[in-house]
């Protein structure tokens, strides 16, 4: 038996998320059928986490059990051959057979692109934010060094979820603008459900000047309604997992 670790990268846009749902197109449906056409078994795919509708990822990580031999380095070119164009196997590497890729994933990056411009760009259509609003970039990249460290983001979780603890560590966050983008770049030890896509929208707000309050008064405060909009799925990336 042998343990294979997976890096994936897809567009979202025309998926209900990652996760194998009944009726609906998803992402795992698509690399378990995949996996199965190759190998002629049913494999269970573990994977670091789910993604939403309309969210993509530039290294989902994932991993399967199978009793094939076909040498490493040709399992991506293989199964991607039997994949729709927007989902491909970027890389494989076989790991030892606990390898588990959620239990086992120590931080992940995500990456959120608006388009901050006058009117919308179709080549952005599926890949980002559009906002048409003058943004003040500069207060966004001030006010949004106040996430880096440990929080209790308790007010930017989706109402209705169910966790253990909304304590989470930010390590590292960047915002910069790159034309008309703006990018986020935010890596931590873990995210509570729709936590980026409501930051983006709280700093989006802000830069608008629809909010007054700093964003570290808006994570103390631990209260869902003081935070801003949740920006549309469409603009996540989740960029790496590390393990």
């Amino acid at each position: 038996m042998r343990n294979i670790m997976i890096t994936i990268e897809y567009k979202g846009t025309n998926y209900y998320g990652f996760q194998r749902q009944k009726d609906k197109l998803s992402v795992q449906g698509c690399l378990e059928d995949a996996i199965y056409k190759i190998t002629n078994e049913k494999v269970n795919l573990i994977y670091s986490g789910r993604t939403d509708a309309g969210v993509h990822a530039l290294g989902q990580v994932a991993n399967f059990h199978t009793k094939i031999r076909i040498p490493i380095d040709k399992i991506p070119g293989a199964i991607n051959s039997k994949l729709p164009e927007d989902i491909s196997i970027v890389d494989a590497k076989e790991v030892s057979l606990d390898f588990h890729a959620r239990y086992h994933a120590k931080r992940k990056r995500y990456r959120y692109v608006i388009l901050n411009s006058k009117y919308k760009r179709p080549i952005y259509n599926d890949v980002s934010y559009f906002v048409k609003h003058n943004l003040d970039i500069d207060k966004m990249i001030e006010e949004s060094k106040h996430l880096i460290g440990e929080h209790d983001f308790k007010g930017f979780m989706r109402t209705g979820s169910s966790v253990k603890t909304t304590v989470r560590t930010i390590y590292e966050v960047e915002l910069k603008k790159e034309g008309n983008l703006i990018i986020l770049e935010i890596e931590g030890n873990g995210f509570l459900y729709n936590m980026v896509r409501i930051i983006a929208g709280t700093l989006v707000d802000i830069g608008r000047g629809r909010i007054d309050l700093s964003l570290k008064d808006i994570i103390e405060s631990k209260d869902r309604k003081k935070a801003g909009n949740t920006a549309d799925s469409k603009g996540l990336f989740l960029e790496k997992v590390y393990y």
